[in-house]
C-alpha cells in the first residue's frame, strides 16, 4: 500500500504529464504563430510551484504546488478558450 506522500508524488506527476501533453499541442498547433510572452496567470502558478520547494512542511509545500499546477491547468484553458 501507498503512503500519503508516494500518493501525493504521484498525482503531482500525472498532472504535470497533463499539463506537458496540453502544451506540447498547443505548441506544436502554433508553430505559424509568433511566441507569446509568459502571462501574468502562468507567472503567478510559476511562483507557487517555486515557493513550494522552500517550506519544510508537506502539507504547506504540496498545498502551493497544487495551487500553481492549478492556476497552470486555468490559464491554459483560458489561452485555448476552451470555456
Amino acid at each position: 500500500m501507498m503512503e500519503a506522500s508516494q500518493v501525493y508524488v504521484l498525482i503531482s506527476i500525472i498532472v504535470l504529464l497533463i499539463i506537458f501533453i496540453l502544451l506540447f499541442f498547443t505548441a506544436r498547433h502554433n508553430k505559424n504563430k509568433k511566441q507569446k510572452n509568459l502571462t501574468p496567470l502562468a507567472g503567478i502558478a510559476f511562483a507557487f510551484v517555486l515557493v513550494s520547494l522552500f517550506f519544510e512542511s508537506r502539507l504547506i509545500g504540496y498545498s502551493l504546488i497544487a495551487i500553481g499546477v492549478l492556476l497552470a491547468i486555468i490559464d491554459i484553458i483560458k489561452k485555448r478558450k476552451i470555456i
